[in-house]
């Protein structure tokens, strides 16, 4: 009797670790960094201050591990696309797969703005270039042009836009003044007009002061005058508020800016994002060639990583690594520490099949965005102010006192943390994805 022989299993699309790696990032975002930061005001110590500080931006000039939250999730985001696309090229065509990026691409951009409020206030109190908002032009262009560009010519348009954005940012003159509120209160009130002086020094300590947000704001208007007034220029200058994209923003970017007069995910400072995204489809273009051993792939990855890191701190001597304007030597050090956790992951979780360990990060990454919106819903603080109704208040006083001092604190970060991830996981099990 001859037996047939069983066809083989159709290969899958999905890497296992992407899906890790994705939680892992989306864990702090949640409120894991709550947690760390609760745990260091129990006890201070080297390591829980070397934590702590490493889960929080570096102010200006510099890359802490929270630097790397936001391009991770792009980088992740590239590679993904390489797997999902390639999949609608093969069996539907190009066409459908430029469709699925431009339908996607759109809808997230909406979320976006949903995500930072919508019409809930009156313009121009509307911040229209938002996370999500960069999430979803980097993965429209990125999207598009892998659709189009074969890899030699995606690493041409990489090349061609971080140094063109560093000729850019180097080169092209701005107007000699720094668009931040210390420095313009400084030029009021070496002006003699000390109201003004104290209308700036206020701006940006509540949101309904923001100048940007409130139609015909005189503080506004004054900055527009200063700024107009200015004459000379400079070049070279990558301070906050006093660089081409700060100045590009305050020109062009309208309603609601985040730091008042330019935004961090502002428009000049998009086009790199891009790249940081392009750097992730490289990742995956690299990882579905099926002639390197998975080895191999790893140790190209590690390697390649840390080139990279090296290159981008090297550049960033004359050009710096600052998040809030995604420098190219940025792009270079986050893309680097990106592709060395994924080789990481890669090696634990899809060659060595180590994976019980990342099950909570499995379901968290398989819902990136219910859990960021579901965390926006609930108002500031996300799930740590609904882990606040549940073991604050008096239960938090009580640990306090008669346990040690902060560990009410703990708890309830603690609590936060279990809450995002049960949710997670029963959303995982009811096999609920928001797929954008």
């Amino acid at each position: 009797m001859n037996a047939t022989p069983a066809a083989p299993a159709p290969e899958s699309q999905r890497l296992t670790s992407l899906d890790v790696l994705r939680g892992f990032d989306m864990f702090w975002i949640l409120g894991a960094d709550a947690f760390v930061r609760a745990l260091q005001s129990l006890s201070r110590s080297a390591p829980t201050e070397f934590l702590a500080t490493q889960l929080d931006h570096a102010e200006w000039a510099g890359f802490r591990f929270y630097d790397l939250i936001f391009p991770l999730f792009v980088f992740i985001m590239g590679v993904s696309t390489v797997f999902s696309l390639t999949k609608i090229i093969e069996r539907e065509g190009r066409a459908a797969a430029m469709k699925r990026v431009i339908i996607r691409g759109v809808l997230l951009f909406v979320i976006g703005l949903f995500y930072s409020g919508g019409v809930t206030n009156p313009w121009p109190d509307m911040r229209l270039m938002g996370v999500l908002n960069r999430i979803a032009l980097c993965y429209l262009a990125g999207g598009l042009l892998f659709c189009w560009c074969k890899p030699r010519v995606l690493i041409g348009i990489a090349t061609a836009i971080l140094v063109g954005y560093w000729a850019m940012l180097t080169f092209i003159p701005i107007r000699d003044i720094q668009l931040e509120k210390t420095n313009l209160a400084a030029l009021a009130e070496k002006a003699g007009d000390a109201k003004l002086a104290a209308q700036f020094n206020a701006a940006g300590n509540a949101s309904s002061v923001n100048p940007s947000a409130i139609k015909d704001s005189p503080v506004w208007a004054a900055t527009e005058r200063m700024y107009a007034e200015t004459t000379n220029r400079v070049t070279g200058k990558f301070d906050p508020g006093y660089n081409l994209a700060n100045h590009f923003d305050f020109e062009h970017l309208s309603a609601k800016k985040w730091d008042l007069f330019w935004d961090p995910e502002g428009l000049l400072s998009t086009i790199p994002a891009v790249v940081t995204g392009l750097l992730g489809i490289f990742a995956g273009l690299f990882l579905r060639n099926k002639s390197v051993p998975d080895t191999e792939k790893v140790l190209w990855l590690v390697g390649a990583g840390a080139v990279g890191v090296a290159l981008g701190f090297v550049w960033g001597w004359q050009f710096p690594v600052i998040k809030k304007i995604w420098t190219s030597s940025y792009v270079l050090v986050a893309g680097g520490y990106s592709a060395m956790l994924l080789g990481a992951f890669y090696w634990i979780v899809d060659v060595k099949k180590w994976q019980a360990w990342g099950q909570p990060f499995l379901w968290i990454g398989m819902n990136p965005i219910t859990l960021y919106l579901a965390s926006n819903f609930m108002g500031g603080g996300g799930f740590q102010k609904l882990a606040a109704r549940l073991g604050g208040g008096s239960v938090k006083l009580l640990l306090n006192e008669h346990v040690a001092k902060g560990f009410g604190d703990l708890t309830v970060c603690l609590i936060g943390v279990l809450l995002f991830i049960w949710f997670a996981r029963f959303l995982y099990q009811r096999k609920i994805f928001l797929r954008l």
